[in-house]
């Protein structure tokens, strides 16, 4: 889909000017879209990509696109396993500090990130982000986990918040407002999302999550929309006005993402956190305004850790 967005995205780009670009292992680039949205991404100063991949067929890629490859970094592996294994090796050695997907299937990245050995994980779950640009919403929201985790337990949920957070806090929110979501705003022992989304909020309350204003259980409308929850009765700071939607699992997730970009225009960029470094996930079906997107965040993400001490 052709959208010109409303520029909130337009907004991350400019809060990027102040720092300097990531150096990011791009995992098998080795079709068009893949190739040319790491290199728009080099030409906005977002990140120095390091192409990880057969350099004969990246090399033959360039060149049937029409796209200069100029003086970027190729490492010569035979196969996308070996891509995505390198690119994770180069994580680990220091010379990268983002990791960027490209034309390899998202599971093949992923196992090579979450491999006990010689892959990235930490004392944190894996989860992953959809920063959205919706027309019809008033800022940037977030939408997890629709990619990674099935069916969270509660304490996976737990971690799939704090990722949020810390992405929320890398684009400078300094209090991101957290909506869980149910299909109702009550708690009910016949919905477990909504005893999930109660407990949350009281662990949150409690400072075993910190970082964030949290209500829940909310239904959608009510989140969203102030004038939902009023009719409802509910007083919330967080209805009406949420930075990140706490899906109750994937699939509702997953669902709810593809509907704010196909039924609202939205646009969709993506990013895994809770390994050693932010994954940027990108589809053959982003536009370009999501990759860069999706770039821009991640090198927001990579600076905070630097800031943390963590890279």
């Amino acid at each position: 889909m052709n959208r010109t967005g409303t520029g909130k995205y337009e907004e991350l780009l400019e809060r990027c000017r102040a720092f300097e670009p990531i150096p990011t292992a791009v995992a098998h680039p080795c079709e068009a879209t893949a190739l040319a949205g790491a290199l728009e991404a080099a030409a906005k100063e977002l990140i120095v990509p390091i192409l990880v991949g057969p350099i004969a067929k990246i090399t033959e890629v360039a060149k049937q696109a029409g796209i200069d490859l100029g003086r970027v970094q190729i490492v010569d592996v035979p196969h996308s396993h070996a891509s995505a294994t390198t690119a994770v090796a180069l994580v680990r050695e220091g010379r990268a500090e983002l990791l960027m997907k490209g034309s390899l299937h998202s599971d093949e990245l992923l196992a090579a990130i979450v491999d006990k050995d010689s892959g990235l994980r930490t004392g944190r779950r894996i989860s992953h982000v959809f920063i959205m640009d919706v027309p019809t919403y008033h800022k940037v929201l977030m939408v997890t986990d629709g990619a990674i985790n099935i069916a969270p337990t509660l304490e996976e949920k737990a971690d799939i918040c704090r990722n949020a957070m810390d992405l929320a806090h890398a684009m400078g929110i300094e209090r991101p407002k957290i909506a869980v979501l149910a299909a109702v705003e009550t708690v009910s022992s016949k919905m477990p999302a909504s005893i999930d989304a109660a407990c949350l909020c009281k662990m949150a309350e409690r400072g075993q999550i910190t970082g964030g204003l949290f209500d829940g259980p909310l239904a959608f409308d009510n989140a969203i929309s102030k004038e939902a929850a009023k009719i409802k009765g509910i007083t919330s700071e967080v209805a009406g006005d949420p930075d990140i939607l706490l899906a109750p699992d994937l699939e509702s997730a997953n669902i709810l993402a593809k509907q704010l970009s196909f039924l609202a225009n939205a646009d969709s960029a993506g990013l895994v956190l809770g390994a050693r470094v932010p994954v940027i996930l990108t589809s053959r079906a982003d536009s370009v305004r999501s990759r860069i997107a999706s770039c821009a965040v991640g090198m927001l993400a990579a600076h905070a850790r630097r800031r943390s001490g963590q890279a």
